[in-house]
Order: C-alpha cells, then structure tokens, then sequence
C-alpha cells in the first residue's frame, strides 16, 4: 500500500476525545480558510510530477470505499504513471445540490473529517465547496483547487530548490465516465475543461461497463486513468443509509467514528433530508429533533 509523509498531525492511530473531534461546520466563507495541514510542501523524488487527488460527491455518509478509492489510485501513480501523489481531498457537495434527502452540509463535512483525522495521515477535507450558497459544478471546484494549489501556493517544492505546478485530477467511480459518456449529461464546455484541462482517476466498480463509456470519450482518452480494483468493494451511500433505514448494522462498512455521529445526531431514521446542527440544537430545547436522510 502505498506510505506518505504528511504534515505533522499525530499518527492516524491516535484516539481523540469528542472535545478533539471535527466540529460541525458553522459560519459560511468568511470563517473559510483553504486547509493545507496534510499537503506535503515539498516532494520525495524531483523527478516524478506532483498530482493532487479530489474527490467530489455527497459523502452521506462517507464510506471506507471512498477512502479506499485514494489508496488504490495512490497506488496506481506510484506503480503506473510519472506522477507522485502529494495529497488527497474530499469536497462535499453544498446544500444547493438539492439531492433527494441529501443531509445538510455540515454534518457531511463533520463525517468526512472525522473519518480523514482517525484514518489518515494524508487526506484531508475541503469545505469550500460545502459552504457555498449556489451550486458549484465539478469544473468549478476543480479550478478552486488549482487556484489555491497553483497560484496562491506557487506548486510545491520539488526538492532541488524549484517549484513545480501541482497537477489536480478528479477522483471517482466508474458510474461517473458512464454519465460523462450520456448525450445531454455534460455539457461540451464541461467536459472539455474537467477532461481536457485536468483529468480523471476512475475506479472501477462492480457491474459498470466501461470500455463502452470511455469509447465515447475517445477525444480525452489520454487524460483518463483507469484503475482496478483488485478486492472488490461495492458498499455505497446508498445501501448504507437504506440499512440504517431499516435499523440493520453498518459496522465495518463505515468508520465506526462515523457512527457513532450518525447515532448522536439520529441521521438517516426516515427519508427527510436532516435538519442542520444549529435547527437541531433548536429543536432539542423545545421539541423531539427531526430525522433525516440523505443521498449520494
């Protein structure tokens, strides 16, 4: 598997206390702050090119999946490409996205991090994404990371006393080049800057054809790395939330951090999207708090 040095932040062993635990996101982008804690500030082969993985999604609730999925793709750069990994984030979806029972912001975010701090020592979580009024498309996103990698950074030190531009590519499943590949999806445009300007790492997921989706992709083919996943793994969003649903275990399917917040916070009981910590904390003076749910 592949190891990274990452910034000091205690081994990804450590227990933390619930006062050390990520604390739901309060406040909007003017408390926001580009987090740079797990970046690696400068690279372990100068002769390799730095690569910076994001992935986007609902992350309700994140799964060791979407955990995995870094792994395999880290391990796919070290072994097949001339790149070096040099860091990993998730950045949640907004409340904007409006996706059936999509749980509120924060409590995504809250669930992301606590599964990043008490898993790793290189992923990291990104709220800007979460935090923002209007829905921002993945091409948006991706340009937010180049900015704050690329320009307000400068790259990253590569060791000989250079700095050399991170390249930033999308992380994510297989079922995203299937909808990449469906007329009316994607807009040209899109699909030109998040292909053509960035790229895509996809692993593969049980039951996705995707020789017949990348064929229709045929124009950004050489920015499209496909990795295999050598273990199966299926677990999604979805069947997770449908067994707590159903009151049905989800332990080793999620991190057990991570339930122990679902628990606390009654997420997931019923088919409403959930209500956000601040109505929450609310709701407890006065009435029985409100469940909810999500997607994605």
């Amino acid at each position: 598997m592949a190891q990274y040095q990452s910034n000091p932040a205690g081994p990804a062993s450590a227990i933390q206390t619930p006062e050390q635990l990520p604390q739901p996101l309060h406040g909007g982008l003017q408390d926001y702050s580009f987090p740079r804690g797990r970046l690696r500030q400068s690279m372990q082969n100068p002769s390799r090119l730095p690569l910076l993985l994001v992935a986007c999604g609902s992350f309700s609730p994140i799964t060791y999946l979407h955990l995995r999925m870094f792994e395999m793709a880290a391990d796919y750069a070290k072994y097949n490409t001339e790149y070096e990994v040099v860091g990993g984030y998730l950045s949640p979806v907004s409340d904007a996205y409006r996706k059936a029972g999509l749980a509120s912001a924060d409590h995504r975010v809250a669930m992301t991090r606590i599964a990043t701090e008490q898993s790793s020592q290189w992923l990291d979580v990104d709220p800007w994404e979460a935090v923002q009024k209007e829905y921002q498309p993945t091409a948006v996103v991706l340009d937010h990371f180049e900015h704050e990698i690329n320009v307000v950074q400068r790259g990253i030190a590569s060791g000989n006393g250079e700095r050399k531009p991170v390249r930033i590519v999308l992380l994510a499943g297989a079922d995203l080049i299937q909808t990449m590949s469906t007329p009316g999806v994607w807009s040209q445009e899109d699909l030109n800057h998040i292909l053509g300007k960035y790229g895509v790492f996809i692993v593969e997921r049980t039951g996705t054809d995707i020789d017949d989706a990348l064929a229709a992709l045929t124009n950004w083919r050489q920015n499209i790395w496909v990795i295999q996943q050598l273990i199966q793994n299926d677990v999604s969003s979805t069947k997770v939330r449908l067994f707590l649903k159903r009151e049905m275990s989800v332990r080793y399917l999620i991190p057990a951090p991570v339930i122990k917040y679902i628990e606390e916070h009654g997420l997931y009981e019923d088919d409403g999207a959930s209500s956000s910590i601040h109505e929450k904390d609310k709701e407890s003076k006065g009435k029985a708090p409100a469940g909810s749910s999500d997607s994605g």
